[in-house]
């Protein structure tokens, strides 16, 4: 069956197959089987389709609702944790460790990985000379946003205390060819361990410690995915970071 909307949102648009096809990354026969037969795209190239043509996704592909609806697990998710304190080290080291092209890190402190892997700095150093690019974000110790955590997780001057311990961990790390290190001092929503297409989400709960909170690990499927919105977020976060300078 036709998708009717769809035609008529393309001719009052001035739309072609091949016009669209170009700048959806598609090939126009793509564009008229959506037309002419009724068939529903891929969602990533469906959500692109419709912001092009600045219409609703499911106003132009209901089905992709009830797809939605269906599905129980994302592709791009590898395994959930229930809590930080579930995940070994080894699980952060094996993930930097095989980074080819880069690792982000983006915290307020996350000291349990120094404490349980005194190499990290080591590790990071190796990724670097082989040209991985490391950009590591943690939380301004005297931003507002870090002290506030420290009172609704009820863990007081903690945060800020290990914030700055974190400074001091990476700190030897500046002027190393390949590593940028930051603070910031934003609402942190997750805690974010990047390697390449990998990623560990430590997701943060109101009055709950990050150990206690879960983690989800992804591994990015296509673009516009649950991967590449963390990825996002962190671009947006890195942005308004402060170089750390060197003494």
């Amino acid at each position: 069956m036709p998708n009717e909307r769809l035609r008529a949102l393309m001719a009052s648009g001035g739309w072609t197959h091949a016009t669209l096809a170009e700048k959806a990354g598609v090939d126009p026969k793509s564009v008229e089987r959506w037309v002419n037969l009724g068939r529903t795209p891929r969602r990533v190239t469906a959500l692109q389709a419709a912001e092009i043509l600045g219409e609703d996704v499911y106003a132009l592909w209901p089905a992709l609702r009830q797809a939605r609806a269906a599905r129980a697990v994302s592709p791009e998710l590898v395994a959930l944790y229930e809590q930080r304190a579930d995940l070994p080290a080894s699980t952060y080291v094996d993930l930097f460790a095989q980074a080819q092209e880069c690792i982000d890190v983006l915290v307020y402190a996350a000291v349990f990985l120094h404490e349980a892997y005194p190499r990290l700095n080591d590790l990071i150093r190796e990724r670097a000379a082989e040209g991985c690019a490391v950009r590591i974000a943690i939380g301004d110790a005297d931003s507002e946003n870090v002290r506030q955590r420290g009172e609704e997780e009820r863990f007081g001057h903690g945060i800020e205390s290990r914030c700055r311990l974190a400074l001091m961990h990476y700190r030897p790390l500046l002027g190393t060819p390949g590593i940028e290190l930051r603070t910031h001092g934003t609402t942190l929503y997750n805690s974010l361990y990047r390697a390449d297409d990998q990623v560990l989400v430590n997701t943060h709960v109101f009055g709950v410690n990050a150990y206690g909170a879960p983690v989800w690990h992804l591994r990015r499927n296509a673009s516009g995915g649950m991967f590449d919105a963390y990825a996002d977020s962190f671009e947006a976060v890195w942005d308004k970071a402060t170089p750390v300078q060197q003494d």
